[in-house]
């Protein structure tokens, strides 16, 4: 069936399309089939165009659009966790991508010899990719990044909660795209709805497990394969041979940055009670010193939303009134400014699975403290959970990370440190189970949002007719050869 015969068609249930995105996505696949394959030329221009808009005016724009969505975010913060992240990603893509384009030999079975078996990786065609809110710079041009270094058309679909950023990143991809080749399409949720309903070739989504449900819903509905990036409870475990200071400090900044509203976030922390209070005091010592006030802090940033905010402090007094001890950071005489909606961070004590911070993702800065006698008892713990998208451990004893290494599952995990191995080009990221599905990242996302097409080539000399029929005992003398060989 054309693709514009399907684009007319909307299942029963499905979120209404409107006019504009069925535009652009048929004049992207029909760009697309003019040219199925581009040069590395073509992508590594396509990647030149993407780096042009982290100079610094666009750099400064970005910052300060996103500053005024939040309420306060500083530029360090932006430059740091989207900005450099971003260029590292295209700079690592060009250096490799001639190797990532290049047909991959594998082995071929000596059965079938002289023949031989190639890969040859070929773009999808046109990826939807829709990005959150929390990073929404590094969360769509990183993925962006890995749709064209495979060849790819891509619309994207930014978070309708950081609107002046997306309306930034509108003009400006305008500038150095044409709509058939990269497309930005802003709007409230239920053009989120529409866009996740549209037959893309590939669909990208990072946000929340429940809206991440949602969209895999959506994408079913055309059979479209999807990247889910999305988040859960990652746990932080804090052996009893871990460097106490060291460890709160790290905790700390990961847990900090952007006010905790990161996936990767440190969700909860697992510790011995024998260092439980030594561990907390040196947390408070950690966070005073890189905040030493919260309210009116313009390193410390805001809650995106007044219902983000408002959700964050029910949290706080569910667990109070179930009987937590919350424990403020705050300095003594800060009062806090719900207008400026930064949330002093909080440590919750004494907490349990019938508390909504125990069964939510936090994503903002409260942190459960959880006592964990042994190894085991922590890793009992998290895998008593639905699998978490980053795991981390603080501590000496290599027996003990190997355990926890080995015996527990999660989408990724930082040893001695928090959030970094998401920095890493080499290594995948991505969830596992309700954390998400499928990676990208560096050869991963170029693989991810390619087709990787098996490719046998036969030999003028195959043996393989000499199985051909009629049938004699010749045959059955072959099939024998056959099954010692194979």
């Amino acid at each position: 069936m054309p693709a514009t015969a399907r684009l007319e068609t909307t299942p029963i249930g499905a979120p209404a399309i409107d006019e504009r995105m069925q535009s652009i996505l048929r004049a992207q696949q029909d760009a697309f089939r003019i040219d199925m394959n581009p040069t590395r030329e073509l992508r590594l221009d396509r990647l030149a165009r993407i780096e042009r808009l982290l100079d610094a005016d666009a750099e400064r724009e970005f910052a300060a659009r996103i500053a005024e969505d939040f309420g306060n975010r500083s530029m360090v913060e932006t430059v740091l966790a989207e900005s450099i992240f971003t260029r590292a990603a295209i700079k690592h893509t060009r250096r490799h991508l001639r190797a990532w384009m290049k047909p991959r030999r594998v082995p071929t079975a000596m059965t079938y010899w002289p023949g031989r078996s190639r890969l040859r990786c070929q773009p999808l065609g046109v990826v939807g990719i829709i990005s959150p809110w929390n990073y929404p710079l590094q969360l769509t041009l990183a993925p962006l990044v890995a749709a064209l270094a495979a060849g790819n058309r891509a619309m994207v679909k930014p978070s309708e909660l950081t609107a002046r950023f997306a309306q930034a990143l509108q003009q400006r991809i305008a500038n150095v795209f044409a709509p058939e080749e990269v497309a930005i399409v802003t709007g409230d949720a239920t053009v989120g709805k529409g866009f996740a309903a549209l037959p893309f070739d590939h669909l990208v989504f990072t946000g929340s497990t429940a809206v991440g449900r949602l969209v895999a819903q959506a994408a079913a509905r055309n059979l479209t394969p999807v990247t889910l990036e999305l988040g859960g409870k990652s746990p932080v475990v804090i052996d009893a041979s871990a460097d106490l200071p060291l460890a709160a400090e790290r905790i700390a900044f990961g847990k900090l940055l952007n006010a905790g509203q990161t996936c990767i976030a440190p969700d909860y922390v697992l510790v011995p009670s024998a260092i439980k209070d030594a561990f907390i005091a040196a947390l408070r010592a950690a966070m005073t010193r890189m905040y030493p006030r919260f309210q009116g802090n313009p390193d410390y940033t805001s809650i995106v939303s007044d219902g983000h905010h408002q959700r964050l402090r029910e949290l706080v007094a569910d667990a109070q009134a179930r009987g937590a001890q919350v424990i403020s950071l705050a300095s003594a005489d800060e009062e806090p400014d719900p207008s400026t909606r930064q949330l002093a961070p909080s440590v919750l004590l004494g907490v349990d699975d019938t508390m909504r911070v125990m069964q939510e993702e936090i994503f903002g800065p409260l942190l459960p403290v959880v006592t964990c006698d042994s190894t085991q008892a922590a890793i009992d713990y998290v895998n008593a959970r639905e699998r978490p998208l980053a795991l981390y451990w603080f501590g000496s004893d290599r027996v003990s990370r190997e355990r926890v290494l080995t015996q527990t599952i999660s989408g990724g995990v930082t040893i001695n440190d928090t959030l970094l191995h998401v920095a890493q080009e080499g290594l995948p990221f991505g969830g596992v189970g309700p954390s998400g599905q499928g990676h990208y990242h560096g050869e991963f996302g170029f693989r991810e949002l390619s087709k990787e097409k098996p490719v046998f080539f036969q030999s003028r000399f195959s043996g393989v007719r000499l199985l051909y029929p009629p049938y004699r005992p010749f045959t059955a003398k072959m099939l024998e050869i056959l099954k010692r060989i194979s």
